[in-house]
């Protein structure tokens, strides 16, 4: 803030004389923060007035004429025909009195220049007036910990109004001793009436009052978003429902006081509401979220509902009106039982529905699942987590009748086996898969002959699943021959042997492979992957692989052309890998990770710089061979690399 708006004490001009012996100081006077957006044009030289005038008496010396003499009402009405922001800006810096006077003046009550100009004829032609257009609001502003304050909003709904107006602003973190309260935001709403997009976070001294002063005054808002506001009730989100009807998107998360009466007026008030998050919100139930569906679902596409107390009946609605969602989100419903899943894929009524992510909901059973599969005949990505009672039963019928599924995500499913996966893969053309700690998968060779192979999959996800080995991958590589990625972090299990048939049976050609933590590869895997699909490979991870040697790097350098993101942390690489790499004439790496590798030294530092040359990101952390001195040289020589170290 300005040195003079910070300033604690009193308001009254020193009418005595400079306060600086020097005039030039006093220009310091109203100087201003980066953080500030009160504008303070230039300052012509302050002229030196002499301490008292001759001839007069004491007293008459302090009856001088002072414009801090004037009572509040009258600087309002001055203030109000001020001609643009600039001089707006230049008022607010004089001190804190003056910025809050200006606050509370609504962007509506300024007078424009034309007014302005009629009332005072003799105004000099010099004064440079603003044109009407300063309200656009394109603006955006951030706020967070002890940067939120009142103060600071004030600044910005002053220094604003004549930079374009505000657009976006978003308050994060705000201290409970002196952070934002409902004054500020009131300052806000006065001077910013273009605001479209809203975030508070975690600003527990904003209540109603705060919230209905922006419904009031922002009839723009677009975009509101509220989280941890226990102050806020349902009285302040009707604010919004009824001054507001541009409303489009609206989340909600961890606000205690906010209830059904609340999302009842956002249906019945927001016809163009296509977006709703809420979560952790207590006093949310079925009659808040089936009025809102039942309201606003004729352009409602995106839901969130996690964590609330809201029944079948809620996921019935859904299903019967929900005929715009194209995204669903359902997590931690455990209200919501088997019954409601499968009402809600039996209504028929997500037709459109592309993306369905369900987490940790107790009512996901193979009945219900295979119901849903019935009822979204769309439906493209499908994520279940933590959905325990999902059996291979289950996911196949699902499978078979979800004909436009896409992308499937398990995670934590852990009565699925290799037999479902199997099933999956053989009934649907999926071309994403991804498994993540799926305990039930085992390494297991299967009698029964595989299906035909699955020719769309071109991506698998196997992350820290512990029973994921030698057979499965084996299994994967037959089925799935057009693999172009491959993600087979944290499977401690496998080895080369297991590894090579995938290699070798991929026949489009592998151009994205992370074996990020697989600790018992070693380079015969890397000379495999190099020779059989160098000419398509462009990201390599072995973070972890520690059996990883110089070798690897000398076949990378040797065969993989387009190879640009390459990490070999914590690998066993020294200063002779390095320099295979920056001898390979072809290769264009753009980002490079050495991090953790203790055998990469300061003679490394030419055979960077060389590689700095395509280099946008090097990771040098933990690589305790290199001195700090060194870095300093190569940062200097790699301006335009980031180098973490």
């Amino acid at each position: 803030m300005p040195a003079l708006v910070n300033y604690a004490g009193d308001d009254d001009f020193y009418v005595g004389g400079s306060f600086y012996t020097n005039s030039r100081d006093l220009g310091r006077l109203c100087s201003i923060s980066s953080q500030v957006d009160v504008y303070c044009p230039p300052r012509k030289r302050a002229r030196i007035t002499a301490p008292f005038l001759f001839g007069e008496t004491e007293l008459e010396q302090n009856k001088q004429p002072s414009i801090n003499v004037l009572p509040d009402e009258c600087l309002f009405e001055i203030f109000k025909r001020l001609s643009g922001g600039k001089e707006r800006s230049s008022c607010a810096c004089v001190s804190k009195h003056w910025l809050m006077l200006l606050t509370g003046i609504r962007k509506s009550e300024f007078e424009s220049s034309k007014v302005v100009k009629e009332n005072i004829g003799s105004v000099s032609d010099d004064v440079e007036m603003i044109s009407s257009d300063e309200g656009d609001g394109y603006l955006t502003r951030s706020l967070e910990g002890k940067k939120a304050t009142d103060m600071r909003l004030a600044a910005i709904a002053v220094g604003t109004s004549g930079h374009g107006g505000l657009g976006k602003l978003s308050i994060r973190g705000s201290s409970s001793s002196c952070g934002v309260t409902n004054l500020g935001l009131s300052a806000i709403a006065r001077g910013c009436p273009s605001l479209k997009v809203l975030s508070l976070w975690n600003v527990p001294r904003v209540g109603d009052e705060g919230l209905s002063e922006i419904a009031k005054e922002c009839h723009l808002l677009e975009k509101l978003d509220l989280c941890q506001c226990p102050s806020i009730t349902n009285k302040g989100l009707t604010a919004i429902a009824e001054n507001c009807p541009n409303l489009t998107a609206l989340s909600i998360e961890s606000c205690p006081k906010i209830g059904n009466e609340g999302l009842q007026a956002i249906g019945k008030l927001c016809p163009k509401l296509q977006s709703i998050s809420i979560k952790d919100c207590p006093l949310v139930g079925d009659n808040g979220v089936s009025s809102l569906f039942s309201s606003a679902s004729s352009v409602l596409s995106k839901v969130k509902l996690q964590g609330l107390n809201i029944t079948d009946f809620s996921l019935a609605v859904i299903g019967h009106y929900g005929k715009s969602v194209t995204n669903l989100m359902l997590g931690g419903l455990r209200n919501v039982s088997e019954k409601g899943f499968w009402v809600m894929g039996n209504a028929k009524g997500l037709q459109k529905l592309v993306s369905l992510m369900i987490t940790s909901c107790w009512g996901v059973t193979d009945v219900s699942l295979e119901a849903m599969g019935k009822g979204c005949s769309n439906l493209k990505q499908m994520s279940l987590r933590r959905c325990c009672f999902v059996s291979d039963d289950g996911l196949v019928a699902f499978a078979k009748f979800a004909g436009s599924l896409e992308g499937l995500q398990l995670e934590e499913c852990n009565k699925i086996t290799q037999s479902g996966i199997i099933g999956v893969l053989s009934n649907c053309g999926l071309k994403s898969l991804a498994l993540v700690k799926c305990m039930g998968i085992k390494d297991i060779s299967l009698e029964a002959p595989l299906s035909s192979p699955c020719s769309s999959l071109k991506s698998l996800s196997v992350r820290n699943c512990a029973g994921f080995g030698t057979s499965s991958l084996a299994m994967v590589g037959k089925l799935c021959p057009q693999l172009q990625h491959v993600d087979l972090s944290g499977l401690y299990g496998i080895t080369d042997a297991g590894l090579l048939p995938l290699l070798e049976s991929s026949e489009a050609g592998l151009v994205k492979v992370n074996l990020s933590d697989c600790i018992n590869l070693t380079d015969e895997v890397v000379l495999a992957l190099a020779r059989l699909h160098g000419g398509t490979l462009e990201l390599l991870n072995l973070d972890g692989c520690r059996r990883i040697t110089d070798a690897s790097l000398v076949a990378v350098a040797d065969s993989c052309i387009f190879l640009s993101d390459l990490d070999v942390s914590r690998c066993a690489i020294t200063d002779v890998g390095v320099s295979a790499l920056s001898h390979a004439e072809q290769l264009n790496l753009q980002v490079l990770s050495f991090s953790g590798c203790s055998g990469v030294s300061n003679k490394s530092i030419p055979f960077l710089k060389r590689l700095g040359k395509t280099l946008l990101g090097l990771n040098l952390q933990h690589c305790n061979s290199i001195n700090n001195r060194t870095v300093e040289l190569l940062v200097e020589s790699l301006w335009r690399c980031d180098i973490l170290f």
